[in-house]
């Protein structure tokens, strides 16, 4: 089954995202890292990254709201690196599976624009096997909102009802069903080649 497009979500589905480890130099322990990452409201400070606002400006926000109790986060860019090197177990093997079959491969990413260049140097590969990668932060939109899918269709020509897309977020599963694909809610490897081999791709 060449025809069909998969498309993949990167972010806990290919790459393990663990944002404390940013913080490792700071904190001593991970409870107080996650309990200081709860009090400045780190996944809506990030969300916000993923949606194209500048890093100088997220620090800058997250200062005028918080005080020094921001401060922690001058250091993430440059230690973001640390937070995405392990894989997700079994994905990889998944996507390679798929690659030799001849699957035209992409990828849509809610990930900061400012990041995304850390992804690439410390997973490689991710410019090699996928045809195309709508970065969020690079076009300032987020999944699940129906412009992010719209735009990988349009700048691949693709229809969506001949795509097969994958996230671990069920609010994106059911974006991209809105807009006609088909979609599979990512919770291992295991169910995912499942789900995939019941849709033809694997004998």
């Amino acid at each position: 089954m060449t025809g069909r497009n998969v498309i993949f979500d990167l972010g806990a589905v290919l790459i393990e995202w663990d944002a404390a480890l940013a913080f490792a130099d700071v904190f001593t322990t991970r409870d107080a890292a996650e309990d200081w990452m709860r009090q400045i409201d780190f996944a809506g400070w990030n969300r916000l990254q993923d949606g194209g606002r500048s890093f100088a400006e997220g620090v800058a926000v997250a200062r005028a709201h918080h005080g020094p109790l921001a401060d922690p986060l001058e250091g993430y860019l440059a230690a973001f690196h640390l937070t995405i090197e392990k894989p997700v177990p079994g994905s990889w093997a998944i996507v390679d599976a798929l690659n030799a079959r001849e699957v035209p491969l992409f990828a849509i990413t809610n990930w900061a624009a400012e990041t995304w260049p850390a992804a690439l140097e410390v997973h490689p590969r991710l410019a090699s096997v996928f045809r195309d990668i709508v970065v969020s932060g690079q076009v300032a939109q987020l999944k699940p909102q129906p412009e992010i899918f719209r735009l990988l269709m349009q700048r691949n020509g693709l229809s969506p009802a001949d795509c097969v897309f994958i996230d671990d977020s069920r609010a994106n599963v059911e974006g991209a069903r809105v807009l006609g694909m088909d979609a599979i809610h990512f919770t291992d490897a295991e169910n995912l080649e499942r789900e995939l081999a019941e849709r033809g791709f694997f004998a």
